[in-house]
């Protein structure tokens, strides 16, 4: 987006995608509360993951499963608002309240970490 900046590039961002953990990558969460994956306070408690193992099955299932594809843009903010507002894409949440999964995801993310939140903190 325009009104944000980042320090990563576009290499880092999607390598802490596929490398990461839930607590950093909203894709990662997604794809995790949707496998049906336990998310788990970590740490201080206020992180939230999928733990060792259910971080390192999500990896292994994108691995398998998720693809990535890019095209240079002058102005890629600009680009990802057209797209978003063109493209069924269900994942995506940040400027797609018109996808008619875009409630239910939300709704499946919200209780996952609420269900997290009533767990004790995993090491």
């Amino acid at each position: 987006m325009a009104n944000r900046t980042s320090t990563q590039n576009l290499r880092k961002r999607v390598r802490y995608h596929y490398r990461g953990n839930a607590a950093g990558s909203t894709l990662r969460l997604t794809l995790g509360c949707l496998l049906g994956l336990e998310l788990r306070r970590v740490g201080s408690g206020k992180r939230m993951t999928f733990g060792k193992a259910g971080e390192a099955a999500l990896s292994q299932w994108m691995a398998e499963n998720a693809r990535v594809c890019w095209i240079e843009h002058a102005q890629p903010w600009a680009m990802e608002s057209e797209l978003i507002s063109q493209l069924d894409l269900p994942l995506n949440l940040d400027q797609n309240r018109h996808n008619a999964f875009h409630s239910r995801l939300k709704e499946l993310r919200a209780q996952t970490r609420q269900r997290a939140r009533e767990l004790s903190i995993s090491a």
